[in-house]
């Protein structure tokens, strides 16, 4: 039988969700002959679906060599496969190499649109690097840019209308972080002054996408060319388009390129720039925003800055809090639930000192990683890399009642420069209380906004020494412990970050000045 033979069988067995046997005819195929580039991905098709992003990178990775040289016939494969192995390596905490294979997918692709994904790819993973410049942001924006040129702009238009028509843009319209924090603008803006529009690109939908069809203009825009949804926005008059995907994965920041809406603001859903020139501003805080040189450096956008939090935390759970495990254990236990993509070397030095200092303590990660034996393994060889014993980690795999599981924390450790959003909110909700560590860029600043919310900014710092002694004098007053046990969701629910009629009506006043500014300006300007 010949090689193409048996490849048909493997893809016919993978299609069947045969993958045992996929693998084996793969694997014969392999032997057979090295170079048969489609054996490698289809293998990582299968550990895709399997869920174990070690075994697909590992696929993806035997599978890189044979793209080089790339020739016409294959280009096609090798900017697929790039694209695949960039993502692979962002979500193992590789953003460095993710930013290198997400721009060589970019130049391989045979159109701007899926070029433009492959650099918000590679700015998602610059989110997450540790020594990424202004100057380095720039130079992605940049390259961003190149593939806008088959769009043009709609003509200019504004409209007289009794309510402000708000649209808000996004992939994410189910059950997502994103809808946890835009939940209170998507559904308590003032019916008197507001209509709201939701334009969504989703691919999937829960009962929260249901709810929104219900009490929004619903308008489905995933079947929707980046022109055809621009023109639905341009036919249903929207004054403001809010952008809450930025440069997260499935945007579609190329409908909002045509300039289909009066204003267009960004942020949310996006902690930094997306670079565009069409996005006026950026929804932001006075924490977040506090450095104006570096927003000037990092922002392509004006910045809108709020007087307390820029974002609003609708929780998912009633569970109460448990008391610190601490007071049974007889030990402190330290956790983060923040994705593994997120977790640096600097990072893991900083724990490796905090579990040394503090004796006896123990760290539980809980990520999608773990789900997999290949996943505990693989990151049980980088904490040994870092010199962290293993018996004192315990690697938990991703579950739907996560929240149940704080009662297992005393104090959650935050990542940086991508810091936490939701997993900070929820570990408070929890009553665990969160160290978290602050740079000058925006997005490294969430932390320090949603603490200094909450009332408790001492434990935000602004330096890796600072980080480590944090957490270890929390970890020795047990009795402090306790009382944030006891009063931290109290304190969160007479806060900003959740006082949502207060946040939807200095939002409410942003939308209308902004939207004034920009007719008087173009009147100015006719």
């Amino acid at each position: 039988m010949e090689v193409w033979d048996i490849y048909a069988e493997a893809v016919d067995a993978f299609k069947a969700k045969n993958f045992d046997a996929a693998l084996v005819l793969l694997k014969e195929i392999q032997r057979r002959e090295p170079g048969y580039r489609k054996a490698y991905l289809l293998e990582s098709y299968i550990w895709n679906e399997r869920k174990n992003l070690v075994r697909e990178f590992d696929a993806l990775s035997r599978l890189m060599p044979l793209l080089n040289p790339v020739t016409p016939e294959i280009q096609a494969l090798a900017a697929h496969s790039l694209s695949l192995f960039a993502t692979a390596c962002r979500l193992l905490a590789l953003p460095e190499e993710s930013i290198k294979f997400s721009l060589l997918s970019a130049q391989m692709v045979s159109d701007n649109d899926a070029a433009c994904l492959e650099i918000s790819n590679a700015l998602l993973a610059a989110s997450g690097a540790e020594n990424f410049s202004a100057a380095d942001f720039r130079a992605l924006y940049a390259e961003y840019k190149k593939y806008l040129t088959d769009i043009e702009p709609l003509p200019r238009r504004f409209f007289a209308h009794k309510k402000i028509r708000i649209g808000f843009l996004s992939a994410d319209f189910f059950y997502h972080a994103v809808v946890e924090w835009s939940w209170a603008l998507l559904t308590k803006l003032d019916e008197k002054f507001f209509d709201v529009y939701c334009y969504s690109s989703a691919t999937k939908s829960d009962f929260v996408t249901k709810y929104l069809t219900r009490v929004v203009h619903w308008r489905d825009i995933s079947k929707l060319t980046d022109l055809q949804a621009a023109e639905l926005i341009r036919e249903d008059e929207i004054d403001i388009l809010f952008d809450l995907s930025g440069h997260t994965g499935a945007n579609r920041l190329r409908v909002a390129e045509y300039r289909p809406a009066v204003v267009q603001i960004s942020g949310v859903g996006y902690m930094n720039s997306t670079g565009l020139d069409c996005f006026d501003y950026f929804l932001s805080d006075k924490t977040c925003a506090a450095n104006a040189a570096a927003m000037r450096e990092y922002f392509t956008e004006k910045i809108i800055c709020l007087p307390r939090s820029h974002i609003c935390y609708e929780p998912s759970t009633n569970l109460e809090p448990a008391e610190p495990p601490c007071l049974s254990k007889g030990y402190v236990t330290f956790g983060s639930f923040n994705q593994y993509t997120k977790v640096t070397d600097s990072i893991l030095q900083a724990w490796k000192k905090i579990l040394d200092a503090v004796p006896a303590s123990r760290l539980i990660l809980k990520t999608n990683i773990f789900d997999t034996e290949d996943g505990k393994i693989f990151v049980g060889k980088r904490l040994k890399s870092f010199g962290i014993d293993a018996a004192r980690v315990e690697m938990r795999s991703f579950s739907a009642n996560h929240l149940a599981e704080y009662a297992d924390v005393d104090i959650a450790l935050d990542t940086f420069p991508y810091t936490g959003g939701v997993t900070t909110c929820e570990a408070l909700y929890m009553g665990v209380p969160v160290v978290s560590l602050y740079g000058e860029r925006h997005g490294t600043r969430f932390g320090l906004s949603i603490l200094k919310n909450v009332g408790i900014e001492e434990l935000a710092v602004d330096s890796y020494d600072e980080y480590v002694k944090r957490a270890v004098a929390l970890a020795s007053d047990w009795e402090l412990l306790k009382i944030l046990r006891k009063n931290l969701r109290g304190m969160m629910k007479r806060s900003p970050l959740m006082d949502s009629v207060g946040y939807v009506r200095i939002v409410e006043e942003v939308f209308a000045t902004v939207l004034k500014t920009s007719q008087e300006k173009f009147l100015r300007e006719a």
